[in-house]
């Protein structure tokens, strides 16, 4: 009962001193807004190149093993001719942008404006940290400029991300891209969950979708997964 209560609240809070009027006109301008913020991340983006996608916690310390791995992931991959991308943020963000400066590659922060713990990390490339105000245009931009995505523990933000790929790839919306889970042990839980609940009990999924990832462990591990895949089709960074 008293969620309930607290949840109505906020309904009422977000609502308070706005006719559907002004909700409505706030909507129509809005739009302006997200096509602004689309237009600039093609534009941006679209120069840039070949890059992989790092995800992970903003709430991960640099000393961290996950952290180190990203570092170490985003150092090879460049040294492969990949350009590597994040959310712009702490943590494993800003991890994987200190290992693309490391490694001498492109290093793009898509920073989104929240009203806590995200501000964007040092390590990205000054003509290359983008802000958005909207997490479904900076999801776009993830999955239409990414070559690959490279996956390391983390919260709500991280499975959000992963989940929209597999849906749209799942769902034959996009081509396949390799997309990497890393940490067998943090992983495990959830594989386990859709080996034994989605596929097995409810039957929904197939078991071909579990072939649309990779869990791995080691940093040598996620940059083979990714040169593997694009070598099957004769294809290198600079396709």
């Amino acid at each position: 009962m008293e969620s309930n209560k607290q949840d109505k609240d906020l309904i009422k809070e977000a609502f308070k001193n706005k006719t559907w009027n002004e909700i409505k006109t706030s909507d129509s301008w809005m739009v302006h807004k997200v096509m602004s913020e689309i237009i600039q991340g093609f534009e941006k983006l679209g120069k840039i190149g070949p890059c992989v996608s790092i995800f992970g916690s903003a709430r991960t310390p640099q000393d961290q093993v996950y952290a180190k791995l990203a570092t170490q992931i985003a150092e090879q991959l460049t040294q492969k001719g990949y350009g590597i991308i994040t959310g712009g943020g702490a943590g494993i963000m800003e991890a994987a942008n200190k290992g693309a400066q490391k490694g001498g590659g492109k290093s793009v922060g898509l920073n989104i404006d929240l009203p806590f713990e995200q501000s964007s990390n040092p390590y990205i490339d000054k003509d290359k940290l983008i802000n958005f105000d909207y997490f479904f245009v900076r999801k776009l931009m993830f999955v239409k400029y990414s070559q690959g995505f490279i996956v390391l523990p983390g919260g709500f933000g991280t499975l959000d991300e992963l989940f929209e790929a597999l849906t749209l790839i799942q769902t034959t919306k996009i081509g396949r891209f390799p997309i990497i889970l890393v940490g067998k042990e943090f992983w495990s839980g959830l594989l386990e969950w859709i080996e034994n609940t989605l596929l097995k009990k409810e039957k929904n999924i197939n078991a071909k979708d579990l072939l649309l990832f990779k869990i791995v462990d080691s940093s040598d591990e996620a940059v083979q997964e990714i040169d593997n895949f694009y070598s099957s089709f004769l294809l290198k960074p600079n396709f």
